[in-house]
């Protein structure tokens, strides 16, 4: 029970990675804010799923609330941290999850596609972790703010050049954090998943060659599993990791360094 008491927001906390996070942090002990967005026009929906997660979490006997919206708009996170401090008293530790990763060439991008991604994933990123960390330094306990990169940050791909900056940026606004809210007693650090089975990648991955040639790539043998990297975000907002600030966490299976 790593996170006893503790209010955590988790950003796109409806599906994949999100989901698994608010879930895991749950089973520590954690009341959670889930904030996610009902409808999406990359390709995918959340529908009505940010509702199903507060269900599973309630059956826990564990408190939660969704807020919907669009991480993209500065007011939303306004108003997730304020669902937080209504319904349960204050912020502790923030997930900043939400993303999105539509595959395009690069030659033929449209601006709007670039736009979107950075608003949602960079930009929503900071809109969070500023809000979150102005009630934490009014709260005056400190907390933790782990933010989902991308192995992405370190590395490129032909149908990503809209989205590996963005992850690029998460990392690097956590590294900024760290140091502007380090006095706060506010810890800010990252996590880099690898390829994880996800709403987002299921049709890319599931595809028989890339399957194939990640299993190959990746030294534990296996696609990763969101809860894989959840359980990595609830160590990194623990008390466990109290001397951990700045810092970026590869939940790989070891595809990184494989040189092979």
């Amino acid at each position: 029970m790593l996170l006893q008491g503790k209010s955590v927001i988790v950003t796109g906390g409806s599906r994949g990675i999100g989901r698994a996070i608010a879930l895991a942090v749950s089973r520590h002990g954690a009341d959670v804010t889930v904030a996610y967005r009902r409808d999406s026009d990359v390709g995918y929906t959340c529908a009505d799923a940010g509702l199903e997660v507060v269900a599973e979490i309630h059956a826990m006997g564990r408190r939660a609330v969704a807020v919907e919206g669009n991480i993209a708009d500065p007011a939303y996170s306004q108003a997730v941290v304020a669902a937080a401090v209504d319904s349960f008293g204050g912020v502790d530790v923030v997930a900043s999850n939400a993303g999105i990763c539509p595959f395009h060439a690069f030659l033929d991008l449209p601006p709007a596609l670039l736009q979107q991604t950075v608003d949602i994933n960079l930009n929503g990123a900071f809109y969070i972790t500023q809000a979150a960390a102005n009630q934490m330094k009014q709260q005056g306990r400190g907390g933790a703010i782990v933010a989902t990169s991308s192995i992405s940050a370190l590395v490129g791909g032909s149908m990503q050049t809209h989205y590996t900056p963005t992850k690029a940026g998460v990392h690097s606004l956590m590294q900024s954090c760290a140091i502007a809210l380090g006095p706060l007693g506010i810890r800010c650090n990252s996590v880099m998943p690898g390829a994880i089975l996800t709403d987002m990648n299921r049709d890319d991955l599931s595809a028989p060659t890339k399957l194939t040639y990640f299993k190959q790539r990746i030294p534990l043998g296996r696609i990763g599993q969101p809860e894989d990297v959840a359980d990595c975000v609830v160590f990194l907002a623990s008390d466990m990791a109290r001397y951990v600030t700045g810092a970026s966490l590869l939940v790989d299976g070891g595809m990184f360094v494989n040189l092979q």
